[in-house]
């Protein structure tokens, strides 16, 4: 398999490309990673060096490959994080053109806005630039739930509500939708889940919630699945194998007392995850 990944990179931490790169590659698919940022360390620390990278130069980048044939190979073309309107239109025009060689490939967007505790925290172009061109041609999109209710203008909140705005979601382009963080009044406690809808249907994975926030989870998440899923076709078994390496790679961080995920220290939970959570259908 091999995976086109257009997103950020920093040379300390783990984000962006920083953080699905070595996770892909640890399963054995092949990446080359487009960087549209070229940071010190992730912004979450409210100070960084580095430059944007021109969506131009992106753009040559990406022309560079396609220079070498390399396009009608791409299975799957992976954005997260967009830091302005302009990478948009490169990676809308990369997926256009990997698709016309090979029309099998697979476009998964990682819809980054926000969420529920900092709300929205991208540029006020971006989820319109999301919701009205760039998830439209997108086959898999990863949101978490607070990203989900705002590309559909709803407020998911049960297992009902989440799949009511999944599904406006896949009306509006894409036909699986991961939800992650997915927050429940009626689950259990102190438990967080994830939610997979597809054609064949829908399936929820709970796990304990960690007391802990990290930078870069949502990126190896959407790396994971999207490989496991394009590999087999088996929505429950990627969503329950994303669940397991992503639980055991967090609480490896939490126990280590480090900021940064501890990425490479957990890398045989993505080569064979321990399958500690199943996935269970809801519709």
């Amino acid at each position: 398999m091999k995976i086109l990944s257009i997103q950020s990179a920093v040379a300390f931490g783990h984000v962006g490309n920083s953080a699905a790169v070595f996770p892909l590659q640890r399963i054995g698919v092949e990446v080359l990673p487009v960087y549209t940022v070229n940071f010190s360390n992730h912004t979450g620390y409210g100070a960084w060096r580095g430059p944007m990278i021109d969506p131009s130069d992106v753009s040559e980048v990406i022309a560079g490959i396609e220079d070498r044939g390399v396009f009608p190979q791409i299975d799957v073309i992976l954005s997260g994080y967009q830091g302005g309107e302009g990478i948009g239109d490169v990676i809308i025009d990369t997926v256009a053109r990997v698709k016309a060689a090979n029309p099998n490939a697979l476009y998964a967007c990682d819809p980054v806005m926000g969420n529920a505790k900092s709300g929205c925290f991208v540029a006020p172009a971006i989820p319109v630039l999301l919701r009205e061109r760039v998830v439209p041609v997108a086959d898999i999109i990863t949101p978490n739930q607070f990203e989900l209710g705002f590309l559909t203008d709803t407020e998911p909140d049960t297992i009902e509500s989440t799949l009511a705005s999944a599904d406006l979601a896949r009306a509006m382009g894409p036909s699986t939708i991961v939800v992650t963080s997915v927050e429940r009044p009626d689950a259990e406690a102190d438990t967080i889940e994830m939610m997979v809808v597809t054609d064949a249907g829908a399936w929820i994975v709970q796990t304990p919630r960690l007391p802990m926030k990290a930078n870069g989870s949502g990126d190896v998440t959407a790396a994971l699945f999207t490989a496991h899923f394009t590999r087999t076709g088996d929505a429950a078994d990627a969503l329950a194998r994303t669940a397991s390496s992503v639980f055991d790679l967090l609480t490896t961080t939490l126990e280590s007392g480090e900021r940064e995920l501890q990425l490479v220290e957990s890398q045989e939970f993505y080569a064979n995850p321990r399958m500690q959570f199943t996935a269970r259908q809801v519709r």
